[in-house]
């Protein structure tokens, strides 16, 4: 890169930093005129271009919680570009990018939060907390993502997506014991309601690459992930189960072993379900070692059973 364009780019690195793509491009163009093969300024140009096309999409949308709701999937399909991009990435700019993206997105949110409307409110507390932990304000994103999930708690709404930002959030903030109980909880309650996306702690990034590279991806991928989590240790701290929890775990266990039985089921997701359900029962009767020995060994046997493979790895 040469002189002047390492000092120019500094420039469009702050304006995108300070949520002016627009002005960030302006200058892109004219750095171009002097150095046309930087592929520095190749890559800055399209998280440029890229996120004008974003902000004049929002423009469209006149409802201020109708656009925060758009904002985080224009991120991921951002990121899905950056998976098919030739462009070498130039960190620099990317990290400029999220800075000034998320500043943005947070200003909506925080005009919103006045909100009555409980569900809203929710998804606002969400955004909210996701956007401070993508700049990394890490306390102000609990701050946010506790009151989300307290809500939740308040109004009986399934809080798998919301438990697990916060997971990642402590473990973000060092708090990895905390953290390795609400991943569990959040991936044992719905998998599949969790947006893998804006994780960003190294304990869940390296679980969820660990379980891709079994060969895992989508749907199946989720479920996959407690089971592995249980097995390489990472989710090896365990809460007690309530009585009417335990109820209602080994009746969903009993009606998933009966469906285990129609050849026409979807194991590929019905596997890794019975896999999580026998751990986090196998958990219970370690911390209750008087209630029933024979009860783990079953459990181990019927492991066996759904994948040999898998089992011989969780008593390796």
């Amino acid at each position: 890169m040469k002189t002047k364009t390492e000092t120019g780019i500094k420039e469009v690195l702050k304006l995108l930093e300070e949520g002016n793509p627009f002005r960030a491009q302006e200058m892109v163009s004219s750095l171009y005129e002097q150095d046309l093969d930087s592929k520095e300024l190749t890559f800055t140009n399209r998280c440029c271009t890229f996120w004008i096309d974003i902000t004049k999409r929002l423009r469209t949308i006149q409802d201020p919680f109708e656009r925060s709701q758009r904002i985080l999937p224009e991120w991921k399909i951002f990121q899905s570009f950056l998976q098919r991009v030739k462009t070498p990435v130039y960190i620099p700019a990317l990290t400029a990018m999220q800075i000034g993206f998320f500043s943005s997105a947070l200003q909506l949110y925080t005009q919103l939060l006045d909100e009555r409307d409980f569900v809203k409110k929710i998804e606002i507390y969400r955004g909210a907390g996701i956007c401070y932990k993508e700049i990394g304000n890490y306390n102000n994103a609990r701050v946010c993502l506790v009151e989300a999930n307290d809500i939740c708690q308040r109004n009986k709404i399934n809080a798998a997506s919301i438990i697990a930002e916060l997971a990642d959030c402590y473990a973000l903030c060092g708090e990895e014991r905390k953290s390795k109980v609400l991943f569990r909880e959040a991936f044992f309650i719905d998998p599949e309601s969790i947006d893998i996306t804006f994780l960003d702690s190294e304990l869940i990034k390296n679980l969820i690459k660990k379980t891709r590279e079994k060969g895992y991806s989508g749907r199946e991928l989720l479920y996959w992930i407690p089971v592995f989590g249980s097995i390489y240790r990472v989710f090896n701290i365990t809460r007690d189960i309530e009585s009417n929890d335990l109820s209602k775990i080994k009746i969903d266990f009993y009606a998933m072993e009966n469906e285990f039985k129609d050849p026409s089921c979807n194991k590929k997701i019905l596997i890794p379900r019975l896999f999580n359900y026998a751990l986090r029962l196998i958990d219970f009767y370690n911390l209750h070692q008087e209630e029933n020995m024979k009860a783990i060994n079953e459990l181990k046997n019927k492991m066996c059973l759904w994948d040999q493979g898998i089992y011989e790895e969780y008593i390796k």
